[in-house]
């Protein structure tokens, strides 16, 4: 087998990226590990540049139209009060959507197939392919057993926080964050909630995020180094003991609603901005960039440098991955700041709402970026490679 493109990791920004690859002509192998269809650990919450992009690529009516609930509001619950910010329609998004990540991924992933991407699951790459000059040149996977070869003019690593490319090519970190937030979830049915809730304290923070099949999915974060400790106690305890301290009013609508999942975990990874390109691969989603899931902007980041890569490379040649990694390090950087500050969970409440307002004006700023993209028609042949 001889691609243009092997993707490693078929989620969020590895799904978007083949099957933009796909659309202008490249031929693209998409493995992952993992099965097809299968849930994975999430916000869900997509703001409005990842909407504006689904709208974009033809598939947000795909997510409408399975019933996942309109978001038309967001309220922070502080300390001392709370705020309550209405969707305003703009740049085609009248409302926002928080799909859950088995429905997400697989519309991701079925939107490629049909774009003529080769998906592959069940597929372990166990290294990458290194030319004498020490360009990257394929991939050694394991498939059915069976361990061969797979050239390619470029390989991308969307494998995850722990990515076994990012690993294989050294990438090296640019920036590293000095806070991490770990994370207890469930679902539950029954709660009467059709907006994004955030709940702050000092020490502590909550979410609750209306997803699919009339569940809204409920956390509760507190620093990993508290985690650590706590996690010594039975988890769903903890859960419930933090939900009570957060907000007792919501603890008290839960009691009439239905834990319909078990309590899960994350016990937090310090945030990072990695080097995205080198000769012959890139990295996209958090292989490459992973900040805090508390500002719920992992799945907007993914497909927002999704489409900048998959330009990058159609357009081809070191001068387009250097944009890439321009435009990357320039949409991210403020925002993975003022994330790690709030993944302190030290803040005062002035300063925390600070935060949000500057949180705010970086995602319209992105918005606006993306908004002035042209329309992707970009077209192959041309061996992208960094």
């Amino acid at each position: 087998m001889n691609v243009d493109a092997v993707i490693v990791g078929a989620r969020c920004a590895g799904a978007a990226t083949a099957m933009l690859l796909a659309r202008a002509g490249a031929r693209v192998l998409l493995v992952d590990k993992g099965a097809y269809g299968t849930d994975t650990l999430s916000t869900h919450a997509l703001m409005r540049g990842a909407l504006l992009q689904l709208h974009r690529w033809g598939l947000l009516a795909d997510i409408v139209a399975a019933g996942t609930p309109p978001i038309r509001s967001t309220t922070f619950w502080y300390p001392s009060h709370q705020i309550t910010v209405p969707i305003e329609p703009r740049e085609g998004v009248a409302a926002l959507y928080a799909p859950r990540r088995a429905l997400l991924d697989h519309i991701l992933v079925d939107a490629a197939a049909r774009s003529g991407v080769d998906v592959r699951f069940g597929v372990h790459v166990e290294d990458v392919i290194v030319e004498r000059d020490g360009r990257v040149a394929g991939v050694a996977v394991i498939e059915r057993g069976m361990r061969r070869s797979v050239p390619a003019a470029i390989v991308v690593g969307a494998d995850g926080l722990y990515s076994t490319i990012a690993r294989r090519v050294r990438a090296r970190r640019i920036v590293e964050g000095a806070h991490a937030t770990a994370v207890l979830y469930s679902y539950w049915t029954g709660v009467p909630s059709e907006e994004y809730c955030w709940w702050f304290q000092p020490g502590a923070s909550m979410g609750a995020i209306p997803t699919n099949n009339g569940a809204t999915c409920v956390f509760v974060s507190l620093p990993a180094a508290d985690f650590r400790h706590e996690r010594r106690r039975h988890g769903t305890d903890v859960y419930r003991r933090l939900i009570r301290k957060m907000s007792p009013s919501f603890a008290d609508q839960l009691n009439g609603a239905s834990c319909v999942e078990p309590v899960r975990g994350f016990g937090g990874h310090q945030g990072f901005i990695k080097q995205g390109s080198g000769p012959g691969w890139a990295l996209v989603g958090d292989a490459g960039y992973f900040k805090d899931p508390l500002t719920a902007h992992g799945i907007t980041d993914a497909f927002r440098d999704a489409e900048l890569l998959a330009r990058a490379i159609v357009s081809g040649g070191a001068g387009a991955f250097a944009e890439y990694e321009a435009a990357r390090y320039q949409l991210s950087r403020t925002l993975f700041d003022i994330t790690d500050e709030i993944a302190s969970l030290a803040w005062t409440e002035d300063r925390l709402q600070s935060l949000h307002r500057a949180f705010s004006a970086e995602m319209s700023r992105e918005v606006r970026a993306l908004a002035a993209l042209e329309a992707f028609t970009c077209s192959w042949p041309q061996a992208g490679a960094a």
